[in-house]
C-alpha cells in the first residue's frame, strides 16, 4: 500500500487521557495548530500542545473535544484552553482513515467513468508534494501572516521556492491520465507553478484562472509564449508600466517575435487588485455549465468568482472534493441521490493519496502498475523541458 511518504510515521494524541494508543498512519487524524503559550500556562489544560502550540489529535478525540466545548463548564475545559482549540479549529487539517479513503476513492470513480463530462477545479494542496507550501494550512503562508498579526507571533520562514525544479506530483500526472482516457474534459486551475501543463495538459484543456508563472504574453497582439524558465515581471531594461490596478510592473524585458508587432511582453500572474482575464474566465465557465461531475482538488474553495464554478453544472450538482480542511462546500458533496446514494463524495487527506487508489479503481491492472513504473522517466522528460 504506497500511500505517501508518513506511510509508517506514528504519532501520540494530544489528548492527555487518551487511552487510543499511537495514531498510525492509516488511522484518521486532525493535525491543529493554535498559538505559543507559556508552559506553566498549560499546566491544568487537557492537550498536549506543544511549545509552538501544535498538536495531533485521533479524529475521534478531536471531535469528542470539539462537541464539549458547546456543552456546560462541566467538560473541565478552561477558558485559556477554550480560546486555544477555537484558534486551532480554524485550519485544522483532516485526514481520513485509509479505509475510509480507499473506500470514497472506488465511489469517486464509479462517478467518473458514468460522467459525461467531468472536470476538475485545482489549488495549491496538490503541488504541496511538489514542495510548494499552501496559503490556508496550518503552516500556510495567509496562516503566518494571520497569527503574526492576531498572537504577534512570527512567522514560519519558508526559504524562497525555485519553481524551475519543482516536478508534477502523482495528482498532476493522475489528471492528464484521465484526460488522455477521455474521462476527464477539462482542468480549471488556481495554481500558478506551471506544472500542470510541464505534467502535459494541453493548452486548449485548461483554464488557468491565475496564469502561469512560465507563460508570458504580448502586450499588443496577446500572443502566448510557454517558456522552460520563470516568467518574471519588474523589467528594468524596457520602459516601465506599471498596473493600473495592482501597481506592479507586468513587463518581462522581452518583445514579441512578431515584428510587425514587435509588443513588449508580460507576465500572466493574477496578482491582488488584478482582474481575471476575460478569455480564460469565459473559457473556463463553458466548461464548468456543461460538467456533471467536478473534482476540487487541493482548494479550500475560499476565492472568488473562482469557487463558484463548482456548483455551475448540469442538475443535480455532484461535486467532489479532496483536501485537508473543511470548506463551506461540503454540504453539497454529501447530497443524495433518490436511492440515497451521494450524488458526490468528500475526501479530507493529502490529494496524492486519493488519487492513487482512484487510479486503481479506473486503470487496469497491467496499464496502472507500467503507467506507475514509467514515472521515472516521465521525471527525467521534465527536467528537459526546465531550464535548471
Amino acid at each position: 500500500m504506497a500511500t505517501g511518504s508518513d506511510d509508517f510515521k506514528l504519532w501520540k494524541c494530544a489528548v492527555i487521557s487518551c487511552e487510543k494508543g499511537p495514531i498510525k498512519s492509516t488511522d484518521g487524524r486532525v493535525d491543529t495548530r493554535a498559538y505559543a503559550l507559556p508552559k506553566n500556562e498549560r499546566s491544568d489544560f487537557q492537550v498536549n500542545w506543544d511549545d509552538k502550540g501544535f498538536a495531533t489529535f485521533h479524529d475521534v478525540c478531536w471531535y469528542t473535544l470539539i462537541k464539549r466545548l458547546s456543552k456546560d463548564k462541566a467538560s473541565g475545559i478552561t477558558k485559556a484552553e477554550e480560546d486555544m482549540i477555537k484558534e486551532a479549529l480554524k485550519t485544522a487539517e483532516i485526514h481520513d482513515s485509509y479505509e475510509k479513503l480507499k473506500k470514497e476513492a472506488e465511489h469517486v470513480a464509479k462517478l467518473i467513468k458514468k460522467s459525461e463530462y467531468c472536470i476538475a477545479f485545482t489549488g495549491a494542496g496538490i503541488s504541496t508534494a511538489a514542495g510548494i507550501g499552501d496559503f490556508r494550512g496550518i503552516t500556510g503562508k495567509w496562516t503566518e501572516r494571520d497569527k503574526a498579526k492576531k498572537q504577534g507571533t512570527k512567522g514560519t520562514k519558508v526559504p524562497p521556492r525555485n519553481l524551475q525544479a519543482l516536478r508534477p506530483t502523482y495528482t498532476h500526472e493522475a489528471i492528464v491520465k484521465l484526460l488522455e482516457k477521455g474521462y476527464m474534459k477539462h482542468v480549471i486551475s488556481q495554481n500558478v507553478d506551471g506544472l500542470h501543463r510541464l505534467s502535459g495538459v494541453k493548452e486548449g484543456q485548461i483554464s488557468e484562472l491565475h496564469g502561469n508563472g512560465f507563460e508570458e504574453k504580448c502586450e499588443k497582439c496577446k500572443k502566448r509564449y510557454v517558456r522552460n524558465f520563470r516568467c518574471g515581471g519588474k523589467a528594468t531594461n524596457v520602459p516601465v508600466n506599471k498596473c493600473t490596478k495592482c501597481r506592479l510592473n507586468h513587463r518581462t524585458g522581452r518583445v514579441c517575435d512578431d515584428k510587425k508587432c514587435n509588443g513588449y511582453l508580460m507576465n500572466t500572474i493574477i496578482n491582488f487588485g488584478d482582474y481575471l482575464e476575460s478569455d480564460v474566465l469565459d473559457g473556463a465557465e463553458k466548461h464548468a455549465e456543461q460538467s456533471d461531475l467536478v473534482l476540487a482538488l487541493g482548494t479550500t474553495l475560499q476565492v472568488s468568482p473562482a469557487n463558484n464554478l463548482v456548483e455551475s453544472g448540469q442538475d443535480p450538482t455532484r461535486l467532489v472534493i479532496c483536501n485537508r480542511q473543511v470548506t463551506d462546500y461540503d454540504q453539497t458533496c454529501l447530497e443524495l441521490d433518490d436511492n440515497g446514494v451521494p450524488l458526490g463524495s468528500r475526501v479530507f487527506g493529502d490529494c496524492d493519496k486519493m488519487m492513487r487508489e482512484l487510479m486503481r479503481s479506473v486503470l487496469p491492472g497491467d496499464e496502472l502498475k507500467k503507467w506507475e513504473q514509467d514515472r521515472e522517466v516521465r521525471m527525467l522528460a521534465y527536467d528537459t523541458q526546465r531550464k535548471l
